[in-house]
């Protein structure tokens, strides 16, 4: 089955996206596509077809978020909690992803068509090395796509991805690129998988489960959550169109605590510069206080080389994880 479905929506279905797309809309979706297991027993087939059902339903949806105009989305694939399943299970699972990431490289001219830009977040190292190579290989022949963007959570949770960050700022702080002043919320957030994407603007989950299994919990602070009970598989246009309009009903509110935190966040920051400044010239004049116009300048000063030092950092860690992706489709680990 094809990652990109080609065909249009229906006279209703265009009629109604069309009236939702009168309203604000979100730019980013992400999925929990939970019920995969449940509509396996429901309908009497093997799990691994309702898996299978499962990413056909993926394939139908990111249809349906072409037509509405959703640039981004992401999927919850493979929770690193998935591998305590059943050998069977997970290499059944393992094999399903290399079949549709091969898949998805037989598709790369309608990808590139399309504009379509596969990301893969979490640990792939955990992964079998069959099926790191074939993901490496879909991540660089579309990451250069911009139309829009498909980020699918592998080998993925939250904590350890946040944990993961925070190894990362450890790291610039060991190799002298950052300073430990430098450590920020904001930081942190261009440490994570997803630091090339924006925060979520709505999360759905199916099969009536209300929790977040550790999926996204930073990006989803000021999100809309809406639980579906349908299970994943019977997915329908008209299950999207319900969450859009939750998302719409709730949008003001979303909006107004985004931009407070946002202020909130840059006030953090100022209030750890003018600190860390404030110290500084208290070193340099001997616990003399200095003059408004000193204080402003070296505060100008001081925020000008801490962005320098974290845009180097940062351009540090994202020639480091290139690396990972490259490193696995040289030659030497391909043979």
């Amino acid at each position: 089955m094809s990652w990109i479905r080609e065909g249009e929506l229906n006279l209703l279905e265009k009629i109604s996206a069309n009236i939702l797309k009168a309203g604000p809309m979100p730019k980013h979706v992400a999925f929990i596509m939970d019920g995969n297991r449940r509509f396996a027993r429901k309908k009497n087939m093997e799990r691994q077809e309702g898996h299978m059902q499962g990413f056909n339903k993926l394939a139908e949806t990111l249809r349906w978020c072409k037509h509405l105009n959703i640039q981004e989305v992401t999927v919850y694939a493979f929770s690193i909690e998935n591998f305590k399943r059943t050998k069977d299970e997970v290499d059944g699972l393992m094999e399903l992803a290399k079949q549709k990431f091969e898949r998805l490289l037989e598709e790369r001219d309608n990808l590139e068509k399309h504009g379509v830009c596969i990301r893969v977040l979490g640990d792939l190292n955990m992964l079998p090395l069959d099926v790191q190579q074939v993901i490496a290989k879909a991540v660089l022949t579309t990451r250069a796509h911009n139309k829009c963007f498909l980020n699918v959570c592998f080998a993925y949770t939250s904590r350890y991805e946040i944990t993961n960050a925070v190894r990362e700022m450890a790291w610039g702080v060991e190799q002298g690129l950052i300073k430990a002043s430098d450590v920020s919320e904001a930081l942190l957030s261009e440490c994570l998988y997803s630091n090339n994407s924006p925060n979520p603007d709505l999360l759905i989950r199916t099969s009536g489960e209300v929790r977040l299994s550790d999926f996204l919990l930073w990006q989803t602070s000021h999100s809309c959550l809406v639980f579906q009970s349908v299970l994943w598989p019977e997915y329908s246009f008209w299950n999207l169109c319900e969450a859009i309009l939750q998302y719409q009903l709730n949008h003001k509110s979303i909006q107004k605590a985004r931009d407070l935190h946002r202020e909130h966040q840059a006030q953090q920051q100022l209030e750890a510069d003018r600190a860390c400044v404030a110290e500084h010239l208290q070193h340099q004049g001997n616990g003399k206080p200095a003059d408004a116009q000193r204080r402003q300048e070296a505060l100008l000063h001081y925020t000008a080389c801490r962005e320098e030092r974290v845009q180097d950092f940062l351009d540090a860690l994202k020639h480091k994880r290139d690396s990972f992706f490259n490193d696995l489709c040289s030659p030497a680990i391909l043979a």
